[in-house]
């Protein structure tokens, strides 16, 4: 079962008003208090980011940086998912009192953290290739430096819910992961897995073909197909769910504007918030696939950086992804 997102209203107002300019960083300057130190030894060093280096595993294993700037913008999304979701951390029905859960990628541990607040009798466990840092977490999560791509090393028929967020161009066989989840999940469990889609769409016909905006995404799945890693896993993942074997799938679609630009209250919110997430995001998203996959050079990806942040800056364009969130059942 599929459920669409809605036509974008346009707010002629901010359309016709001044372009957004280098003069306006303070607008959308943003600090968050989750931000977490890196530890060298723990880390690799690369075109002025740290990456993973678990297990001495090549960076190449995961293109996004684990530094205090990628934090501040995971932090920016997660905020950003909750308004999508009005302020619900999930919306498969796991119920009331779920003992085990899952989060497969968990960043910073900032949506592990927020569900073992929640559920305070769950044990909530958050794995990541890269360590989180001890904070002030309860008591009853744990987080874990470990490869989801390896074989999960957890009791089969254990979890309620298996949590993903953001695992796009991160997984070379996505078919063998969704098993794996499904062999841990009890019968009964819920998956649940929310992504953007790479591909940036025109609310109006103002993206023409030619134009950054729509060259960005052409970049991402070139470098997915060269690392046998795709970015466009939004699209398919709720077949590839069903197939593992689950049932009663449902996928929901949201439009995320990329910039203030829509004239509905809440769009336009978390249009603000998007465009600072790709103003704090971007660099991060794209440095790793593109000196090491396509072969670009750090000069050549600040010069593209100017280039995406002047087109997304110009109120006369009026962009936004799709955001696709499934969830499904382990039969019983």
């Amino acid at each position: 079962m599929a459920s669409g997102g809605v036509h974008i209203p346009i707010d002629d107002e901010y359309t016709n008003g001044r372009e957004v300019g280098e003069d306006d960083d303070d607008h959308y300057s943003y600090s968050s208090g989750r931000t977490v130190a890196t530890t060298s030894t723990m880390y690799r060093h690369e075109n002025g980011r740290t990456y993973h280096a678990y297990r001495g595993m090549s960076t190449a294993e995961y293109w996004q940086p684990n530094d205090s700037k990628q934090n501040n913008a995971e932090a920016i999304l997660h905020h950003i998912c909750l308004m999508t979701l009005e302020d619900r951390l999930y919306l498969a029905p796991i119920g009331s009192s779920p003992r085990r859960i899952l989060d497969v990628g968990t960043g910073t541990g900032i949506w592990a953290t927020d569900m073992a607040d929640k559920f305070a009798n769950a044990q909530v466990i958050g794995t990541d290739l890269s360590p989180v840092p001890p904070g002030m977490q309860p008591d009853n999560v744990t987080f874990e430096v470990d490869d989801c791509c390896s074989a999960w090393v957890y009791p089969e028929n254990h979890f309620d819910f298996v949590h993903i967020r953001g695992l796009f161009g991160s997984i070379a066989d996505w078919p063998k992961f969704y098993k794996e989840a499904y062999r841990h999940l009890r019968p009964g469990g819920h998956i649940e897995q929310i992504e953007w889609s790479v591909h940036v769409r025109s609310a109006d016909g103002t993206l023409s073909p030619s134009s950054v905006l729509a060259q960005w995404p052409q970049t991402f799945v070139h470098a997915g197909r060269l690392t046998g890693k795709t970015f466009e896993i939004a699209e398919n993942m709720a077949g590839l769910i069903r197939e593992a074997g689950f049932v009663e799938v449902v996928e929901k679609r949201f439009k995320w504007p990329v910039g203030p630009w829509s004239s509905d209250p809440k769009l336009k919110e978390i249009g603000k918030w998007n465009l600072l997430s790709w103003e704090e995001g971007m660099e991060g998203w794209v440095m790793a696939a593109y000196t090491r996959v396509l072969g670009w050079s750090y000069q050549q990806v600040q010069e593209w950086l100017i280039e995406v942040r002047k087109a997304l800056r110009d109120r006369r364009r009026h962009v936004y992804h799709e955001v696709r969130l499934v969830y499904a059942r382990k039969p019983s």
